[in-house]
Formats: C-alpha cells, sequence, structure tokens
C-alpha cells in the first residue's frame, strides 16, 4: 500500500466569489465589483496547502457527477494529491458562496452537497491524518479512532465552529482553532484535560499560540498587506501538517503554518492564495528542515 505523509479527510467545494465594496448588512443588495470561481472546501483547500510544502498527499471525499465535482478532481491531481479515494456520488458537488470586502473580510455559506455523503475507508499509510468539520461527524469520529489504532498523529481543524463531543476530541493529538472555536470548546485548558496533546490557536493577524503540558508558547505573526482572508487558516493548518510530517516539533511546525498563513492573504481566492514551499522559504529566509 502507498504511504503518504499526509492523508486529509474532508471537504470539496466549488467556491463563488463576490468581491464588494462592504460586506451587506440584512436586507442590504449590493453590486459586486468582482466575481470568481475557485475549487474550496476546507478539506481540498488544506490537501492542496500540504501537497505545496512537499508533502506526499493523499485526499478522501466525494464530490458531485457533474462538471464542478470534474473540476475538483483536475485540480488536486494537478497538485500531485492522490485522489484514488475521492468518490464521485449521486449528489451536487459542495458549493461555498463568499462575500469578500475591500478590507479583505468575508462571510461564507456553505452548501454541504455531496460532502455530506462521506463515509469512513480504510485510510492508507499515513504520518499524520488531517480532519475538518464540513463532513459528516460519524465520518470524523470513526477516522480518528481507525488513525488512533495505528499510532498515526491526528489533526483536527474544528471548523466550522461547532460544539463537540468529549469523545472525540479525546482522539485528537493536535487541535487548531481559531479563537471562537476554541472558546466553542470550553478554551484550551479543557481541551488539554480531554486529552489533546497540542492546542494549537490560530490568532490571525496576531500570529498563533501553542499549549501544551509544557504550557503556553507565542508563535510571532509574519507582517504582510492583507487583501483577502480567505484560506488563512488553511493555508496555517496545512502547512503545519505537512511539517509534522517531516518531524518537525509542533512549534516549529506552527511557525511555518503562521508565515504560510499570512502569505495565503495577500492573494484573491482559497486555492490560488496556497503558498508553495519555495515561497514560505523565502519568507522565512531559508530552507526548511
Amino acid at each position: 500500500m502507498t504511504s503518504f505523509d499526509v492523508v486529509v479527510v474532508g471537504s470539496a467545494n466549488l467556491d463563488l466569489v463576490a468581491t464588494l465594496d462592504h460586506l451587506p448588512t440584512p436586507g442590504e443588495t449590493l453590486i459586486a465589483l468582482d466575481y470568481a470561481e475557485h475549487a474550496g472546501g476546507k478539506g481540498l483547500n488544506q490537501a492542496v496547502a500540504c501537497a505545496r510544502m512537499g508533502a506526499r498527499t493523499a485526499f478522501v471525499g466525494c464530490v458531485g457527477c457533474d462538471d464542478a465535482g470534474t473540476f475538483l478532481r483536475e485540480v488536486l491531481e494537478r497538485e500531485g494529491i492522490d485522489t484514488s479515494l475521492l468518490r464521485s456520488v449521486d449528489s451536487p458537488t459542495g458549493r461555498a458562496f463568499i462575500n469578500v470586502d475591500q478590507r479583505g473580510e468575508n462571510e461564507i455559506v456553505v452548501v454541504s452537497g455531496a460532502n455530506a455523503l462521506v463515509t469512513p475507508v480504510e485510510l492508507p499509510k499515513a504520518a499524520v491524518v488531517l480532519l475538518q468539520l464540513e463532513i459528516p461527524l460519524s465520518t470524523v469520529v470513526a477516522t480518528l479512532q481507525a488513525a488512533r489504532a495505528r499510532g498515526v498523529t491526528t489533526v483536527l481543524n474544528p471548523a466550522p465552529a461547532q460544539t463537540l463531543t468529549a469523545e472525540l476530541l479525546s482522539l485528537v493529538d493536535v487541535a487548531v482553532p481559531n479563537e471562537n472555536e476554541a472558546r466553542l470548546l470550553g478554551g484550551t485548558e479543557h481541551l488539554l484535560s480531554l486529552g489533546v496533546r497540542d492546542v494549537v490557536t490560530t490568532l490571525g493577524e496576531r500570529g498563533a499560540e501553542v499549549a501544551n503540558a509544557s504550557g503556553v508558547a507565542a508563535v510571532a505573526p509574519h507582517a504582510v498587506k492583507a487583501i483577502d482572508t480567505v484560506g488563512a487558516g488553511d493555508a496555517f493548518t496545512g502547512a503545519m501538517c505537512a511539517m509534522l510530517a517531516s518531524g518537525s516539533s509542533v512549534q516549529q511546525a506552527s511557525r511555518v503554518g503562521a508565515v504560510a498563513g499570512a502569505l495565503a492573504t495577500t492573494v484573491h481566492g482559497a486555492v490560488p492564495s496556497l503558498p508553495k514551499r519555495q515561497a514560505v522559504e523565502s519568507a522565512m529566509g531559508g530552507a526548511l528542515k
């Protein structure tokens, strides 16, 4: 069986992106300044982020038997990502409707579509298994259980934010929430008490922090001029997982993730913004180990 650095189990969406002067208020109709369609979904984004950082990556998920599904499969394959466990199902490919304003802030509505049909599969060999919450929670739990039983490092990006059971969280080695998600899950100390080994909280332009049994350590931000924050968290998580799979510590991997996340805010769109390893190395002033 082929061995991978990272196996991503998650969602794949077609992102429909409108650029606006400002985000609409309830009942307000706006004329968009621009429009684009991109590959997206937190699972797909993070798989591409891993691959662009040099990780041998496989993607597990579902797309529809439609043009959008064909497009997303082609995007993954162009990035060198294994799609042998990406199923085509009798349901529309997932969609995300995204509004982005002139400051780079965004609001997103996701239609799950085929992502709701992602079911557990026999995982290929891997150093890291990465999941998010845009697929059924039953599949997330089953995948975490299978990975844990095989001694694989489990990473969960608990997004979109929702409450999770103690059972699920106890199967997570590394949790990567943002501040809102961390609060909804009861805070860093609570997550650690449930058995999460490391909690890496992303803080946007303030960088990140890593909490574990040794304490809390800050991860410095990388200064850039942001134009679009869509995909920044996925860039962080994917780059971090790629580094974890290569043997980096969580602190080292999070530093690389913070730079990748910052670089992603300088380009419009999710997948188009995900940086390649060379760009991250250039920003960090040297080759990554």
